[in-house]
This record gives C-alpha cells, structure tokens and sequence, in this order.
C-alpha cells in the first residue's frame, strides 16, 4: 500500500520486517539525523516504537509515521510523518532522512506532497510543522513550502518554532 508518491519517492506504511526493523534503526539510532527530533534509541527501543507505530495504523490510518523509499530501487531514504503535536489536537508534517539523503532536495518534495496529502486526503485545512531554533535547513524547507512561523517557545529548555500552513489564506 502506497500513502502518497512524488516524482523520485514512494511513502509506504512500516511493516514488521526484518528489513524495515533494521532500517528503522539505522534511522533512529544516529545522533546527527536524531539531533532536532528525539533521543536516540537502542535496537529494542526501535523495534517496540515500530511495533507501536504500525499498531496505530490500525486506529488511526490516514496518520502516521511511514517508511520513505526511493521509487526506483527501493532504497530506504527515511521517515515521513502526519502525526499530532503532543498535548495538542494540532496535526503536523514531519521527516527524517538518512544522511546519505541530506542535500537532495527530498525533504521539500516530501514537504510538499505531504502537505497536499493532508489537505486533500485527510481533509484538514491547516497543518503545522515543529523544529527547533538551531535547525535552520528544517526551517527552509518549511519556507520553501509555503509554511509562515505561527509561534516561538521553549520546551525542555529549547527553542522551538512552530510553523503554519493554512489552504485557505493567501501566502
């Protein structure tokens, strides 16, 4: 089952896999790819985080965190997300990609054709996007996007920015 494709990507659902396991891993388990997202985590943190992830499909199937695969070798690039912001009924976009990926223009196509995804198929008429201060390519990739930043905080002693994209306003 395909969630959503771009011209280069194809955005797939985890599956219980040894490959989508160690791919996961691989993904979660980087310092400098985990640096703006989240802890780093062990092999059995990971598997219990995809079991938990492929379980909430089932709850929830327009939402999600889904494996990000390039369309014509199936390589695995990364993860892409429409997940809610914790505490919050807001919805937001969110990716991680595997270094070897960085600089390929891949998180604005994802951006963007997540961004249509949300809108047309799940229906919603804003989305938000979280980075912190220092993660300025995020950010640019936000902008590019069409997203405008909504609000500057801190949580757990880091800057945070939250950005907006509404369908209905104008940019």
């Amino acid at each position: 089952m395909i969630i959503f494709e771009t011209d280069r990507l194809l955005v797939r659902p985890y599956r219980l896999t040894e490959k989508d396991q160690e791919n996961f891993f691989r993904l979660n388990s980087d310092p400098e790819i985990m640096q703006y997202i989240r802890p780093v985590q062990s092999r059995e943190d990971c598997n219990n985080f995809l079991q938990q992830i492929i379980d909430d499909y089932l709850a929830n199937p327009l939402t999600g965190r889904w494996a990000v695969e390039e369309k014509d070798t199936l390589r695995f690039v990364g993860s892409f997300a429409f997940i809610p912001i914790k505490g919050t009924t807001k919805m937001q976009l969110g990716y991680a990609l595997m270094k070897s990926e960085w600089g390929k223009g891949y998180a604005t196509e994802l951006t963007l054709r997540g961004v249509e995804y949300v809108f047309i198929k799940a229906g919603l008429s804003v989305i938000y996007a979280i980075t912190e201060v220092p993660n300025l390519a995020s950010q640019k990739v936000l902008l590019k996007s069409g997203f405008r930043v909504h609000e500057q905080r801190i949580e757990e002693g880091k800057g945070i920015l939250e950005f907006i994209l509404n369908k209905n306003l104008p940019d």
